[in-house]
């Protein structure tokens, strides 16, 4: 017994030979071969060019390529043959309905307007609304040209890129682009009179661009391009397309836009939060009351400077748009109820909107 204790210890310190790992045990003669394939590696794929496009730049050509065939360069026809003007415009509805500025179209009766192709057609004035900057154009021949889509200015946000078309100095389909730089704002055109509900764009506009449109990423027209601010190319406005789409209604059904006033200057503004939960009004924007004109409808009946207005009878006011639809003809001279929010305490006034004066 003891013997065979002492063979097992001897046999436990006899060093036992090393087992090759079987990861590492290969065959001498093998040969290792990578990437094996039947022939040289396959070439990279084609890239097409348009492939190589950003988003960016993708929105941009499909909107250009969208509104373009639309956009037109009009030439008053002046009776001084030295003075010489050129503006935009674009197909707003079938039968040749074309909208521009009313600055364009001051001074002249007839009209040259050039297609994206060329064709010279001629038209004429069939209404026009300096309050807005708009007016309305007419082509004497039967041509089929594309109509634009315009979209819902009202939600746009700040940032949002935008691209503007038209014919500064006049060279036609100029295409430029940017961003949307602010909202509702409100500007005194060459008359005096004030443009309201603007959007503010650093896209540039140059001599020539008025009236042309300016379009959002998906190919709709959300404004129509108005003025700039000399020496400041950043600078630059257009009417936005909810006012131009009340606009272009009344001026198609009566030639003129007849509009109530109340006597303010007013913008667009945000009701914070709290605000709204104080006063039990879900709607997130009103319009802010920057002046109120002494002797005016709204100041007779109490308005004042700081005011958000929020409702005219029973529609909401989130917009300068909403305000203008609501000071229609048909509440000239008849007393209106205004809902507003003044030191964070919702109240009511009654205010009786007088006839606005034609560029008042």
């Amino acid at each position: 017994m003891k013997a065979r204790k002492y063979e097992l210890f001897a046999r436990a310190r006899r060093p036992c030979p090393m087992r090759a790992r079987e990861i590492l045990a290969w065959p001498a003669e093998a040969q290792f071969v990578f990437d094996a394939g039947s022939g040289p590696p396959p070439a990279p794929p084609r890239v097409d060019e348009g492939d190589l496009l950003d988003a960016y730049s993708n929105a941009v050509v499909r909107a250009v390529e969208t509104v373009g065939p639309s956009v037109l360069r009009i030439h008053p026809m002046l009776d001084d043959a030295n003075v010489q003007g050129v503006g935009s415009g674009f197909v707003v509805a079938e039968g040749g309905i074309v909208l521009t500025n009313s600055h364009v179209v001051q001074g002249a009766r007839r009209f040259v307007a050039v297609t994206a192709e060329g064709r010279s057609l001629t038209a004429r004035c069939i209404g026009d609304d300096p309050d807005t900057d708009l007016a309305l154009l007419k082509i004497d021949q039967a041509v089929d040209l594309p109509v634009v889509r315009l979209g819902n200015s009202k939600a746009l946000r700040r940032g949002q890129l935008v691209i503007a078309i038209g014919a500064p100095l006049g060279f036609e389909a100029t295409v430029t682009t940017g961003v949307v730089s602010a909202l509702g704002r409100s500007l005194r055109g060459e008359r005096g009179r004030l443009i309201e509900d603007l959007i503010q764009t650093d896209a540039a506009l140059n001599p020539g661009n008025s009236g042309g449109p300016l379009v959002a990423s998906n190919g709709e027209v959300v404004g129509v391009a108005t003025a700039v601010i000399a020496g400041y190319p950043g600078l630059c406005f257009a009417v936005a397309a909810n006012t131009a789409r009340f606009v272009i209604g009344e001026l198609l059904a009566h030639g003129q836009v007849r509009r109530a006033s109340i006597g303010v200057v007013a913008q667009q503004a945000p009701l914070p939060p709290l605000l709204a939960r104080s006063t039990g009004v879900t709607q997130g924007y009103a319009v802010f009351v920057a002046q109120a004109d002494p002797g005016g409808p709204a100041a007779r009946a109490g308005v004042r400077a700081g005011d958000l207005l929020v409702r005219a009878g029973e529609r909401p006011l989130t917009g300068l748009d909403d305000l203008l639809r609501a000071l229609d003809h048909a509440c000239i001279d008849v007393a209106t109820p205004f809902t507003l929010i003044r030191e964070g305490r919702l109240m009511t006034t009654t205010i009786t909107p007088r006839l606005r004066r034609r560029g008042g």
